[in-house]
């Protein structure tokens, strides 16, 4: 790994990068436990979008890069009204304004709540049409010339292609102060894991299949390592 300014970057394989991936939000999981104000949602969005072990750069990387950049949801889409329920609403408080002409400072409120209303059906929609449009666009052009890039307040982070089967992955943690504190704990990883595995899927069975191995089962009768049948 190397670390700079600009973050903490590994370059390898692809199961290279998923461990870079995972050592950092260990690393982050950590310092939310020690109360270093490690905000929960973030955490859990970079969690999410970071490469997993089973996964594919062009395929579920790409997918979900596209969704974490899409527009952000409107005040009409985070109400959960669709744009015609706003066009409604903005419809009865113009009626009820019309039925307030005799009491002038009502039916000015009523008239300015309609005009927010249609204000508002027409920005769910807008987003909505440009979300189409960004997704078929950046699955389908931007990420053939730009890096897979993850963004939110916590981390910043871009992972792209280098050769046929090597990847390089940069990450890193916006808040200066924190960052000190991630660059030590993964310092104090590197010292005290002698082997880091992988999360992954367990398939003992698909395993067995394609190494001739035979399964072992822990004290609680749940898979555990595997080993090579002896000649």
């Amino acid at each position: 790994m190397e670390e700079s300014v600009s973050g903490f970057k590994e370059r390898g394989s692809w199961a290279d990068i998923v461990e870079h991936g995972e050592r950092v939000t260990r690393a982050l999981k950590d310092l939310a436990g020690e109360d270093h104000h490690v905000p929960g949602g973030p955490l859990a969005e970079w969690d999410e979008w970071r490469p997993k072990v089973e996964e594919r750069l062009d395929e579920d990387v790409s997918e979900k890069t596209a969704e974490q950049a899409a527009v952000a949801e409107g005040e009409g889409e985070r109400a959960g009204k669709e744009p015609n329920e706003d066009v409604q609403t903005a419809g009865e408080k113009l009626t009820e304004s019309y039925e307030s002409l005799d009491e002038p400072d009502q039916a000015v409120e009523k008239a300015g709540e309609s005009i927010d209303y249609i204000k508002r059906a027409a920005d769910s929609a807008g987003r909505r049409a440009i979300r189409a449009v960004e997704g078929t666009v950046y699955k389908t052009v931007m990420t053939q010339v730009s890096p897979y890039y993850f963004d939110n307040e916590l981390v910043s982070a871009n992972v792209r292609r280098a050769g046929r089967d090597d990847y390089v992955f940069e990450v890193n943690v916006n808040d200066d102060d924190l960052k000190i504190h991630v660059s030590n704990r993964l310092a104090d990883l590197e010292q005290s894991v002698e082997r880091w595995h992988v999360d992954t899927e367990k398939e003992v069975e698909h395993a067995a299949v394609a190494e001739g191995a035979e399964e072992v089962l822990d004290d609680a009768g749940t898979d555990g390592r595997s080993r090579p049948h002896s000649n």
